[in-house]
């Protein structure tokens, strides 16, 4: 792990992405960070859900038949009523 020390108003660079220290009160720390918008920015713990959850739904079983049965075809007369 790379461990910098940084000011209040400095930042530092990863990549594209400007990580700058905003604010500090105690042990609090703010920081703004500043990021093209395709990349994904989260907490740590939201990070660690999202990874989670995804792990938990590549491991799921799902049955084509139940799936198919999610993409079935609306007759004409259902989108000319919407």
């Amino acid at each position: 792990m790379l461990i910098l020390t940084r000011k209040l108003n400095e930042s530092i660079m990863i990549g594209d992405v400007e990580v700058k220290v905003t604010h500090l009160k105690g042990d609090y720390v703010k920081l703004g960070i500043k990021a093209p918008r395709e990349v994904p920015i989260h907490r740590k713990e939201i990070y660690d859900l999202i990874q989670k959850e995804n792990m938990e739904a590549a491991k799921a079983k799902i049955d084509i038949a139940d799936l198919s049965s999610l993409f079935q075809k609306t007759g004409s007369d259902d989108i000319k009523n919407k």
